[in-house]
């Protein structure tokens, strides 16, 4: 039977998700704690293949099992017990055999968070991006409302993409603030390489006054008239929808 985890990590500590041949990767610790319980080698997939320091609370995880030392409801327990404190399963349930947690999704959320200080705050280094200048939240909010909506997003994706086609849609774009810590939420069918780390820097972009025309950006298709690429560690997988 095949088995789909609900996952979430701090990834500060790892070389991303995807198993890596000279770098710890989440992957392979999750591999190998389920190897060592099942007593054979597992081989995993999941939804979202989260790169080097980006965190995900609700990353979706398929294996098949021919039989569990444990029953299904305690998995995540026994699991969590097994794993290093950084990461840690949340749920489990019975998938279909043909079920891809890659390819079977109908939508992600994101969510990316920026501290606006003149300092850092050292307990927020770890899960937010540091802008020392002021940011207006209007102008933040209304830049991310342009993302909204079915369009070609090749001005918002990094080189190196083998991704077929940049079109893809944007369900919901929005940005709140508290504490000194903007929230830029998105959520949406699928998403470019680093799509939402540079829909993000175009967000502090806005709130900075350096750009005031997101759909002319869109529209250019241009990489360079969008905002810079942020630093990982702002960014968390929140969830992905089946």
């Amino acid at each position: 039977m095949q088995i789909l985890l609900t996952v979430a990590y701090d990834g500060t500590n790892y070389a991303g998700w995807q198993r890596q041949e000279n770098a710890v990767a989440v992957q392979e610790i999750v591999e190998n704690t389920l190897a060592e319980l099942l007593g054979c080698p597992v081989v995993v997939r999941a939804a979202s293949r989260t790169d080097a320091g980006v965190h995900a609370l609700g990353q979706r995880v398929a294996f098949f099992a021919d039989g569990l030392k444990v029953p299904l409801d305690k998995l995540p327990v026994v699991l969590s017990g097994m794993l290093p404190a950084d990461i840690s399963v949340l749920a489990a349930q019975v998938v279909a055999d043909d079920f891809n947690p890659r390819f079977n999704p109908v939508a992600k959320t994101y969510a990316y968070r920026i501290h606006s200080a003149p300092c850092p705050n050292p307990l927020l280094l770890r899960y937010a991006a540091h802008v020392p200048q002021e940011l207006n939240l209007a102008k933040m909010q209304k830049a991310a409302q342009a993302f909204v909506g079915r369009h070609d997003f090749a001005a918002f994706c990094a080189a190196g993409s083998s991704a077929k086609t940049t079109v893809r849609e944007v369900y919901s774009c929005q940005v709140d603030f508290a504490d000194d810590v903007y929230t830029l939420t998105i959520r949406g069918n699928a998403f470019l390489y680093n799509m939402v780390r540079i829909v993000a820097g175009t967000v502090v972009y806005a709130g900075l006054g350096k750009v005031d025309d997101v759909p002319g950006i869109i529209a250019s298709l241009d990489r360079a008239q969008a905002g810079k690429t942020m630093p990982p560690q702002g960014l968390t997988l929140l969830r992905v929808e089946y």
